[in-house]
């Protein structure tokens, strides 16, 4: 009885210890999700708070309305698009394991990938082009590069690329997976996307960094080794201040060329990074598109995911490393939220104080109660002091 007991509580025991030990494929799993949600999650939240600085600080700031910045609006916005449409779906398939979107979902979202993916391909040839004009023929850039030019070159590059990706609404659909898990996939045969691959391959890939690699030799050539070409005549002005600007968007006002040198330095490193991050992605797509068997190792496509999102959040720190305009400019988008609240709270507390009360303050200053240095009437230094330091950070927001 005993060594049955003993048999019967060991053969009990067994199964259980079995059914709590985790197995190492279930480990394997575990491992991963929580990487590739971390990573992911990390990534584009960085990168959507920065794109979304980069768009306000353009829109909202004056002395930052120029051709080359409304591109790089475009591109921030086409970033926050992929980071949005492919990165958040990403995470949340990776924490559920299944398609939760449906079909209606599972068609947007592809669309909007691919149209943030192409868009922002087609934002850095633009500005690429445009920094060709202004820095190797600086004298039709005066003409052809302004603001008014550029807004109607970005609203034609993403009509056109929005119409491109109508194609995806009729190759996509929700199907079962191996594991009879819900997936947004191939809506026919896959073969018969090799087409399809192939040109967009070369469309919104392989022609842009040609290109764009063909006008940084010649911007760099002539920055760096022949002379500069001939430059209209500077005004008093600096490009940004209102009087020096014209009506259709354009400055006459030439930069220095060691300003000209940062600016397509900054720009450059954009190129070369969404060279290098787009390439792993880009490479294993058109690949696969010949092989029977795709290569589908999750921890690769996790890395080029990770590229891929990293090269949409990427872009606005190196406006800020590598730009000191941006880099103050963004800290004056952050400052500005805290300091509206204190006016705004000043504004509580002294009862409805407001410049529009400021004279009544001024007239009763003959009672006794001298009012601040800053706002006496007799000093004109003093009231011209604040325009001055606006002029002296070389932008003022609107």
């Amino acid at each position: 009885m005993e060594n049955s007991s003993s048999s019967s509580s060991s053969q009990g025991d067994s199964p259980t210890n079995v059914s709590l030990a985790p197995s190492p494929a279930l480990l394997a799993l575990l491992e991963y999700q929580a990487l590739s949600v971390s990573l992911v999650l990390g990534v584009c939240s960085v990168g959507i708070v920065g794109n979304v600085m980069v768009v306000l600080v353009v829109t909202t700031t004056r002395d930052m309305r120029t051709p080359t910045n409304c591109y790089l609006v475009s591109l921030a916005v086409a970033d926050l698009i992929v980071l949005v449409a492919a990165g958040l779906p990403n995470v949340s398939e990776s924490l559920t394991g299944t398609w939760i979107y449906g079909y209606v979902g599972c068609l947007g979202i592809t669309y909007f990938q691919y149209l943030g993916i192409n868009v922002s391909s087609c934002s850095i040839t633009a500005f690429t082009v445009e920094r060709y004009m202004a820095i190797c023929h600086p004298m039709k850039a005066q003409a052809m590069c302004t603001v008014s030019r550029a807004k109607r070159i970005i609203a034609f590059l993403w009509s056109l690329t929005a119409v491109y990706c109508l194609l995806w609404f009729f190759l996509v659909d929700i199907n079962a997976g191996p594991s009879r898990q819900v997936e947004c996939g191939y809506k026919v045969s896959r073969n018969l996307y090799l087409p399809i691959y192939l040109l967009d391959f070369a469309l919104f890939f392989a022609i842009p960094l040609f290109l764009v690699t063909v006008l940084y030799g010649l911007i760099g050539r002539v920055l760096y080794r022949g002379p500069v070409p001939h430059q209209p005549p500077a005004l008093p002005k600096r490009c940004g201040d209102p009087d020096s600007q014209e009506r259709n968007g354009s400055c006459r006002t030439s930069l220095p060329v060691s300003s000209r040198k940062q600016v397509t330095k900054m720009l450059a490193m954009v190129v070369v990074l969404f060279a290098l991050l787009w390439m792993p992605y880009r490479t294993l797509v058109l690949v696969n598109s010949f092989l029977d068997r795709p290569y589908l190792d999750r921890w690769f496509l996790l890395f080029c995911r990770v590229c891929m999102y990293t090269n949409s959040a990427v872009n606005p720190v190196i406006y800020n490393l590598m730009s000191q305009k941006f880099c103050l400019a963004f800290k004056k988008l952050c400052t500005c939220g805290a300091g509206g609240r204190l006016q705004r709270s000043l504004f509580v507390a002294s009862g409805g104080f407001s410049e529009r009360r400021q004279p009544s303050i001024q007239h009763q200053s003959d009672g006794g109660a001298a009012p601040p240095p800053s706002v006496r009437p007799q000093d004109p230094t003093a009231l011209q002091a604040p325009h001055e330091r606006e002029k002296g950070l070389s932008f003022s927001v609107v």
